[in-house]
């Protein structure tokens, strides 16, 4: 922490990702501004994993070629961001690289902290459909779980369904997958 409490001057990529690993805080770089969140509660990591699992199973199933990855960092147009998940070419990931980028990812999914609410349904989602990433899925927690599925059209991303928490619901792209929200956060 103390490594980004000395720098001076605007933050790079390089700079971001030159930071010690740090598993209690996230760094993303939006403009030249370094901006730490703290680390994911349970609650969060739980439907993670499993939206996680959900995703890969579906993307092998249909034989897509893509990797199912949480937490990694995704080089934009105007910086570095830490979604959730992402979803992202296969060949995009043949090295054992700390970041990926933006080009390479067609599905970016944010779940909903309670202390990153702005950034996940407003600010991420005009940075990924600035970088042309094609999805963008939100998973909001309460009052009860729902994923809000959009497509990018025209430069914005564009609501396509939501699925609400206790009926299976299909979506299509960028492969079909089934998913009931119930299950991603219940203990």
């Amino acid at each position: 922490m103390s490594v980004a409490l000395d720098h001076t001057g605007p933050w790079t990529v390089a700079d971001v990702l030159a930071l010690p690993e740090d598993r209690t805080t996230r760094y993303e770089l939006l403009g030249e501004s370094l901006v730490m969140s703290p680390a994911p509660g349970v609650r969060h990591q739980r439907a993670s994993f499993r939206l996680h699992v959900v995703l890969d199973a579906a993307a092998r199933a249909a034989g897509a070629p893509v990797e199912v990855l949480e937490a990694i960092n995704v080089v934009l147009p105007s910086g570095l961001v830490v979604p959730d998940l992402v979803v992202t070419d296969a060949g995009a990931t043949a090295e054992d690289a700390v970041s990926v980028d933006a080009d390479a990812v067609q599905l970016v999914v944010e779940l909903v902290s309670p202390g990153n609410k702005t950034m996940d349904r407003k600010f991420k989602p005009m940075l990924y459909a600035e970088a042309a990433i094609p999805y963008f899925w939100r998973l909001e927690f309460d009052p009860a779980p729902r994923l809000i599925v959009s497509e990018l059209e025209n430069g914005r991303y564009v609501e396509r369904g939501t699925a609400l928490a206790g009926v299976t619901t299909r979506i299509e792209d960028p492969f079909p997958v089934d998913i009931d929200p119930a299950g991603l956060a219940r203990q």
